[in-house]
């Protein structure tokens, strides 16, 4: 496969090989990232105060024998109003790891089917001179762009004057291509590419 690559008046500068990487889809290993991802964002707050916790409940409400009455050590026990909770919820992680080629394969999975639908762009280079957001709407307006993107750059590259000038924008994302994110991926239109980025995912997704 092969990819055009644009220059900066978005003509046809050249045609770039598309890494091994960049095809081949696995719907199993995407669920199994997206699911390890999702149980890593859960809160993990629910929580209940045990005997132990509850304030009060220090001194025995009763003696022990002779009173007719059930013997009891704290009025903090669970069975009484205003005790603790017998095992109730404690916080913890829901998280749990998926090995690093399971990751790749469902990132090269992502790529695969964006790429078969078009929506992959790549780019020669994104050079600004000055940090300006006006620069870079040019720039998105000629890549037409105007939906929910998302921007890869190399990290050897120049990006600093890039991200600045479309952190403010509401339908742009920025990564480097170590940062790629499968749910980012998964929640844009399209995914604008640098040359170089396209080189590093390669060699990094092999």
């Amino acid at each position: 496969m092969s990819a055009i690559v644009l220059n900066e008046k978005m003509e046809k500068a050249s045609e770039l090989a598309v890494p091994e990487s960049f095809s081949g889809i696995n719907p199993h290993n995407l669920y199994l990232y997206v699911k390890s991802t999702q149980a890593a964002m859960r809160a993990n707050s629910a929580t209940a105060l045990t005997r132990a916790e509850v304030r009060g409940g220090g001194k025995k409400p009763w003696r022990q024998k002779g009173t007719g009455r059930a013997r009891t050590g704290s009025i903090r026990n669970p069975q009484w109003r205003g005790g603790g909770q017998a095992f109730g919820p404690t916080p913890r992680s829901y998280a749990y790891r998926i090995n690093r080629k399971v990751r790749r394969l469902a990132v090269r999975s992502i790529l695969s089917s964006k790429f078969a639908a078009n929506e992959i762009l790549v780019v020669d280079a994104i050079n600004l001179a000055t940090a300006k957001t006006k620069d870079f709407v040019v720039v998105q307006d000629a890549l037409k762009c105007t939906r929910n993107t998302l921007y890869v750059f190399s990290s050897n590259e120049e990006w600093e004057n890039a991200y600045l000038s479309m952190r403010n924008l509401s339908n742009v994302l920025f990564t480097t291509v170590e940062g790629l994110n499968l749910f980012d991926m998964m929640r844009v239109n399209n995914i604008v590419f640098t040359e170089a980025a396209v080189k590093v995912a390669g060699e990094v997704l092999a």
